[in-house]
Formats: C-alpha cells, sequence, structure tokens
C-alpha cells in the first residue's frame, strides 16, 4: 500500500496530483493547523499578463489554535470574481468546454468552510485526471494527537501504508530512521515540472492543475507524469527510498 498526506489546497498545481496518483490512498489532511500564506486558498492562474492569484478570503481570527476544517470562508463575493477570471483566461482554451460546466458548479455552491471546498475541488479533478486514487480525511479515521512526525506515522499505520510518498522538503523533518523502524519505505518526492501547451505567450510553470487540464484535456495526467517517477517505479525500483 502506497500512502501521501497533505493539507488541503485550493485550485493545486502539478506537482500535488503527481504526489496523489503515486499513491494507492491519499489522506486529505484536514485536521493540522491552518498556515497563512500557504496555499491551502489561493493558487495561480495564467493570464495574458503572467500568473494571477486567486486567493478564497479566510477569518484567520485565532487561527493558531484551529484546524483546517474549522477556518471559514470570510465571505461569498470571492466566488464570481474567481469564475470570472477563470473564464476570461480559459474560455479559449481547446479543452474548456470539457471541464468548463462542472467546475463551474463549484463555483456556484455555498462554503462555509475552506476544506469542504478544498475537498470537492480535489474530487472532481481527480475525476478529470481518471485519477483511482482512494481519498481519507483524517478527520474522518480518528482523533489524533501526537507531534507532526509522530501523528504522520500513526495516520500511515491506520491505513496500512507499506510505502510512504513524502513532499521533498519533508527532509528537513523527517527523521527516516523512524521509518524504518515501522517497516515503512520512506520516498521523496521530488518533482520535475513538465512544460506543455499553454495560452498567453513563454511557458509559465506552478500553475493550477486547471491550466493544464483546459490546455491539454485527457492528456493531462499523462503530461504530470512525464520525466518523472511513477507508480511502477516506486514498485520496483528500491534505490529511490530513502
Amino acid at each position: 500500500m502506497i500512502a501521501s498526506i497533505h493539507q488541503p489546497a485550493y485550485l493545486p498545481w502539478l506537482g500535488y496530483f503527481h504526489k496523489i496518483m503515486l499513491s494507492d490512498v491519499f489522506v486529505f489532511f484536514d485536521t493540522t493547523q491552518f498556515e497563512k500564506n500557504s496555499f491551502i486558498n489561493r493558487n495561480k492562474i495564467k493570464t495574458s499578463n503572467g500568473g494571477q492569484w486567486l486567493t478564497v478570503p479566510v477569518n484567520l481570527k485565532d487561527h493558531f489554535g484551529k484546524e483546517i476544517r474549522e477556518i471559514k470562508i470570510a465571505d461569498q463575493n470571492w466566488q464570481k470574481n474567481h469564475w470570472q477570471a477563470i473564464e476570461l483566461n480559459y474560455k479559449k482554451a481547446q479543452y474548456w468546454p470539457n471541464y468548463s460546466d462542472k467546475l463551474k458548479k463549484i463555483y456556484e455552491n455555498k462554503y462555509d468552510n475552506i476544506s469542504d471546498l478544498c475537498y470537492d475541488q480535489l474530487i472532481l479533478f481527480l475525476d478529470f485526471l481518471e485519477a483511482k486514487t482512494k481519498v481519507v480525511k483524517t478527520s474522518e479515521l480518528r482523533n489524533y494527537q501526537s507531534k507532526k512526525l509522530d501523528i504522520v506515522l500513526e495516520i500511515l499505520k491506520d491505513v496500512k501504508a507499506e510505502i510512504y510518498v513524502s513532499g521533498v522538503l519533508g527532509r528537513g523533518y523527517v527523521d527516516a530512521n523512524r521509518f524504518k523502524q515501522e517497516n515503512i519505505k520512506l520516498y521523496f518526492q521530488d518533482y520535475h515540472h513538465p512544460t506543455y501547451q499553454q495560452l498567453w505567450g513563454d511557458f509559465a510553470p506552478y500553475m493550477s492543475v486547471i491550466d493544464l487540464l483546459f490546455n491539454e484535456g485527457s492528456n493531462s495526467q499523462g503530461i504530470i507524469f512525464k520525466n518523472n517517477i511513477s507508480k511502477g517505479d516506486l514498485l520496483t525500483k528500491p534505490e529511490l527510498y530513502e
């Protein structure tokens, strides 16, 4: 069983989905603390003037003591503005008709908190990408009280993980020996951003996955894996592990 864990993310980038699609199960970490200026409530789309941030306004009062699932969206005016920006910049993309109607429904819903919005988007994008990964929320597993690395190990044991896909930044705090003690193989994802067809001039990396989907359609999953490891690599190449 290959597992990965990540906090919710709004309009996530390609590396987020590479990590998920490497996994048999992806744990949607909605019980961790909200991080200000992270990608939980914002990301970029491409425009004729370069990247444009789309940020969901959230209420940050006392957010240090709250889980992500408790973070409320501050108002609902953002939905109209975000959808207008998406439509303006992608309506001429080749695959706009394939995905726009379903995505628009997300922006017609009223969301009370950022976690529910991110979750519904995630499930929709995984459907667009034809991904088979199972998604579970930590809030639906059990109440975790341990510190950061201990929580990760507890979650992995709960989902019966044999391989853990960590983000590359995990090298700064993850103790590989702890994973060996638990008989869990550890892989640090080192994502190499692919190029693909885009609107608006020169290629710009690190945009939301919708930039890829609207421009490349059914080719999107293959592009996400271009020049990156596959699930098959994780299963057959022991040299990838720490």
